[in-house]
């Protein structure tokens, strides 16, 4: 395929460097494809889409790994988009391709496996409850008391304070921390995110605990500028060898959460957890499971949902929603009703 080479360029500018690796890497993919059917990319149909769909989707028997409906969606997103900005017809668009798409969302379901939620004190329903479970008080806990553990501990209040993606936290430097102020606490400049490709930068809460943290690690590893939250290289052993000089990789940060998790395991601070339960918690902690526990407890708190996504910067409600829909199944109508009557018939009973 030939692209304009104008149009190419408007692409990779208003793109981020994360849609265009997704698009180029889902393009080897469909290239791969087509070469196993002997078929030339540039005159594949739909009837090479539809089948591809099915092979994703375990429809059909295929020594592809199956995949979840939201990838394969975008899969067919990016392949359309080729095909359209080399001027070929686009084999995407045919309606049976959106019929076999919706034959796959039946089989595969629509619900997207949602990362454990990391709250602020667990999976309570009273915030001035005592911590339990899988939290963040319990894994601020579990950090050493070194220099990984200054950096893990900085990393998780930051993360939960500006309820920051990967990507944002991984481009923290230290000219953008603001503060503190005279009550102790400061502000995070975020130059660009997911949902800021154009740049304006937005600022983030940071509590005068955090702002402690953070103090703590830079004091510790004598970090004066640049990247803020680094890599810190350990002996085989485990203790401190030294202070990494650039930003920590985006994969890393899911990575950390799962190893603090695992030692507040080991300190016997989640409760009454079986090796066999912890593996499946540690399997479902990803880099994105304090973002849900912060959305988590603003709808517990009470907050209005438009509050919460101009203070995360988010801008689909739909998301939003869904981080809260368990949340929501133990604190809506239903639940206050339920426990209402339960109290009535408690009442009834004692009376009886």
């Amino acid at each position: 395929m030939t692209v304009d080479a104008a149009l190419l360029d408007t692409v990779l500018r208003a793109w981020s460097s994360n849609t265009v690796r997704a698009f180029r890497s889902d393009l080897r993919l469909w290239s791969v494809w087509c070469r196993s059917r002997g078929v030339r990319t540039g005159a594949a149909s739909s009837a090479d889409v539809t089948a591809w769909i099915r092979a994703l989707a375990g429809i059909d028997a295929s020594n592809l790994k199956v995949r979840a409906m939201a990838t394969i969606e975008r899969y067919l997103v990016n392949v359309g988009w080729a095909y359209r900005m080399a001027s070929l017809p686009d084999p995407t668009a045919a309606p049976v391709v959106r019929l076999e798409t919706k034959a796959a969302r039946k089989k595969l379901s629509m619900r997207q496996r949602q990362a454990r939620a990391i709250r602020f004190k667990g999976d309570i329903a009273d915030l001035d409850s005592p911590a339990s479970g899988v939290c963040l008080t319990h894994l601020l806990k579990a950090c050493r008391r070194d220099a990984l553990g200054l950096r893990d501990a900085a990393l998780l209040r930051i993360a939960y304070d500006t309820g920051a993606r990967r990507s944002e936290l991984v481009v923290i430097e230290v000219s953008h921390i603001e503060g503190p102020d005279a009550d102790g606490a400061g502000a995070l400049f975020i130059p660009t995110s997911k949902t800021d490709q154009e740049g304006e930068g937005a600022y983030a809460y940071l509590s005068p605990a955090t702002m402690e943290a953070i103090a703590r690690w830079r004091a510790n590893s004598g970090v004066r500028s640049g990247a803020l939250l680094r890599r810190v290289i350990t002996h085989f052993d485990g203790s401190v060898d030294r202070i990494g000089d650039g930003p920590l990789h985006p994969n890393s940060i899911a990575l950390i959460y799962r190893r603090l998790v695992r030692s507040a395991w080991e300190k016997k601070l989640l409760g009454q957890m079986g090796e066999e339960q912890l593996e499946k918690v540690i399997r479902d902690i990803s880099s994105h499971s304090i973002r849900v526990g912060v959305a988590q407890d603003n709808f517990a708190a009470g907050e209005a949902l438009p509050a919460i996504m101009q203070a995360y910067r988010w801008r689909d409600a739909r998301t939003v929603m869904r981080y809260g829909a368990r949340l929501a199944a133990k604190s809506g109508a239903s639940a206050r009703l339920a426990r209402r009557l339960g109290q009535t018939d408690l009442a009834v009973r004692g009376e009886n």
